[in-house]
């Protein structure tokens, strides 16, 4: 059976352990904390990679995005080809006042449009300061940090060994027409002259 009175002596020995240390105060705002660098503060929007599909905001727990678009007609890029529409991005909004930085929207976004941001100072005086319009959730999108280096040993991405390749055909076909030009150049430089044949000659 436990002795009567452990819990009360074990918390006691706690606080008395407690009061001997020196604490330590941050000196906030006039000492920046070290923050982690996956910290959860502001999302940043890079609206070019945004395709409007509305994953984010249908997936979004506490329905605090906001998006409004319009479809545009792209003509077509080839002779004989269809014409094809796509959503231009008219509004992309975040209330912050309603977030609960889940980070959902960030996970599901298929295109890299979305960021965690660091940046945590941006309370306001007006709850309604709180919705960020897309060119404040751009001006976030200057202070995500850089994703961290790759394992060198790591195989090269899909993507940028295709673009690698796509560089490289296209650099050698370049020199392979540049080295015809020269050739055909070069031959039309050795090739003699050709005289004309005197009137009368049989």
């Amino acid at each position: 059976m436990p002795i009567p009175g452990s819990g009360l002596a074990k918390g006691l020995a706690v606080t008395l352990r407690t009061m001997t240390k020196r604490s330590h105060t941050a000196q906030y705002p006039e000492v920046q904390p070290e923050l982690p660098p996956r910290s959860r503060g502001v999302i940043g929007l890079f609206e070019e990679n945004c395709t409007v599909c509305m994953l984010c905001a249908r997936e979004c727990p506490d329905w605090c995005i906001y998006i409004d678009s319009h479809k545009e007609t792209v003509p077509a890029s080839t002779p004989g080809g269809r014409e094809r529409s796509r959503n231009v991005l008219d509004r992309f909004a975040i209330d912050f006042s309603l977030c609960m930085y889940c980070g959902i929207c960030i996970e599901v976004c298929p295109f890299d449009a979305l960021f965690w941001s660091p940046e945590f100072e941006y309370a306001e005086t007006d709850i309604h300061e709180l919705t960020h319009e897309r060119d404040k959730l751009r001006e976030w999108m200057w202070t995500v940090p850089a994703p961290p280096a790759l394992d060198p040993a790591a195989e090269e991405p899909k993507e940028i060994a295709a673009a690698r390749k796509a560089v490289e055909k296209a650099e050698a076909a370049a020199a392979a027409a540049a080295a015809a030009a020269a050739e055909t150049a070069q031959a039309a430089d050795t090739e003699p002259p050709t005289t004309p044949s005197p009137e009368g000659d049989a």
